[in-house]
């Protein structure tokens, strides 16, 4: 097995007996990146000099000092551009690091690049990044999902052993769901937002792309945890994700909300799923349809919250600091339109325009008052199904990666595509995703697992079983078909 296919606790166990070293790793990653790069576009900031040169003065200390890893292009790193994929921050270097990088830094790792994305994290494709389209290693005609679609496809591929992503209502679980890989929203507040550049604060959160889920629990062991400068941050006493990691789920209780199942679900989704349902029968776990009904709901009012909070966040790009400035402007009221009209995409100005309605006065009660209140409701749906289950079971994408340029000349095409996995954010919860099958193109279908707050050893135990007894990367490999 090539080097740039083994997991990260694999890559341990090889530093470990010396079968490896951090160069040697590094170097693969590298020379993958070389290979790869041109037909995925995942990177917008390479960092592989750097890398190569920081691996050779890396000594292993037993953990994860030397390991590569790639982070999405919103979060601060200290030296080094964070642009959000985006004209508005073409030229930003942060003057610090956030604090899950400062995490990672302490490990050791060896950041191999900053990642391509939606701009301002806004999208569900990463057709909307200001500098290029990244594209799906299992078929480079296809989008990785977004809208942290370069960590997502760089991990497929194989550019990196696992990555940073955020996620606002599914940017991390719908790419891992079309990419094939392990992906990770923790519970709001599990880990620190404080340096990660906010799209909509309640509902942003840091996680993870890995090849499988022991690496996503050893990499939730490093950035989560209570952070004094964020006061979102909740503190959860120091836990170790990986002893979750069993392979028993007898009496595990499983609530599959019928919601989920209905209209606009691809049919080949829902057999893979329903399959995968079985599976956890086979295996002992007690199941049990359920109504969610507040999933008609969710979308409506995940859109009127994050871009009212969009909007409100984004006012401070207003080209006078840190942001791109119009050469044309002459006036003060002109650096502001012309910069701001020039800075961002389309896709953001119709955020921020939709946001700024929603808060303006005579709306504010009919539309941000009520999405609030509903927020509630959903929070409380999902309260009482976790008194009867331990874990929902879910689509993660009600389809498999769709073709480049598809849906993103039609917005409410994309705001759809985020149907079952917006709710989670809305509530504050922790969600993965795993691989669960293949269409009969060859595509991987996503599965969605559901825990309550700060649950995230239960969802992490349902995952490890299933993908223990299924071997999906045994089995499936990206093809990097035109």
């Amino acid at each position: 097995m090539e080097i740039t296919e083994l997991t990260v606790h694999e890559l341990k166990e090889k530093l470990k007996n010396k079968e490896l070293t951090i160069e040697k790793i590094n170097k693969a990653y590298i020379d993958r990146i070389n290979e790869k790069e041109e037909d995925v576009q995942a990177f917008i900031t390479k960092l592989t000099e750097q890398g190569l040169e920081s691996a050779k003065k890396q000594e292993w200390n037993g953990e994860l000092a030397g390991i590569p890893i790639g982070i999405k292009d919103n979060i601060c790193t200290n030296g080094i551009k964070t642009t959000c994929a985006s004209k508005m921050l073409e030229n930003f270097v942060s003057p610090y690091d956030a604090t899950v990088i400062e995490k990672i830094n302490s490990q050791g790792m060896i950041n191999l690049g900053k990642l391509n994305m939606d701009e301002f994290a806004m999208g569900g494709s990463t057709e909307y990044s200001y500098f290029k389209k990244t594209k799906n290693p299992w078929d480079l005609s296809r989008v990785p999902g977004g809208s942290s679609g370069g960590s997502a496809a760089a991990v497929a591929a194989n550019m990196v052993p696992w990555a940073l992503g955020t996620d606002t209502g599914g940017s991390i679980r719908q790419p891992a769901s079309f990419c094939g890989v392990v992906g990770l929203k923790p519970t709001y507040g599990l880990v620190s937002r404080f340096g990660v550049v906010a799209f909509a604060s309640s509902l942003d959160q840091v996680g993870t792309f890995t090849k499988d889920v022991e690496d996503c629990a050893i990499l939730l062991n490093v950035i989560a945890g209570k952070d004094e400068k964020d006061t979102t941050s909740v503190d959860v006493g120091n836990k170790d994700y990986t002893k979750a990691l069993q392979k028993d789920v007898k009496g595990l209780k499983i609530g599959v909300p019928k919601e989920f199942y209905g209209e606009g679900i691809n049919l080949e989704v829902k057999e893979s799923l329903e399959k995968a349902i079985e599976k956890y029968k086979e295996m002992g776990a007690e199941i049990e349809e359920f109504s969610l009904d507040i999933a008609k709901y969710a979308l409506a009012t995940y859109y009127i919250i994050a871009c009212a909070e969009a909007s409100s966040n984004l006012g401070r790009f207003d080209g006078i600091r840190y942001t791109y400035r119009s050469k044309n402007a002459k006036t003060l009221k002109e650096i502001y339109k012309k910069s701001r009209s020039e800075g961002f995409g389309a896709e953001v100005k119709r955020r921020i325009i939709l946001g700024t309605y929603v808060l303006s006065s005579g709306y504010y009660d009919a539309y941000y008052k009520k999405a609030q209140q509903v927020r509630t409701l959903v929070m409380n749906q999902f309260n009482k199904a976790f008194e009867k289950y331990d874990v929902i079971i879910t689509p993660t994408s009600p389809t498999v990666a769709f073709k480049i340029g598809e849906k993103s000349n039609n917005p409410m095409e994309m705001y759809l595509a985020d149907i079952c996995t917006v709710s989670v954010n809305i509530a504050g919860l922790p969600g993965i995703s795993i691989p669960c099958g293949v269409d009969s193109q060859g595509l991987p279908v996503g599965m969605q697992i559901i825990g309550n707050r700060f649950e995230e050893e239960k969802i992490l135990k349902a995952a490890y079983a299933y993908e223990q007894e299924t071997k999906f990367r045994e089995k499936y490999k990206p093809q990097f078909r035109e």
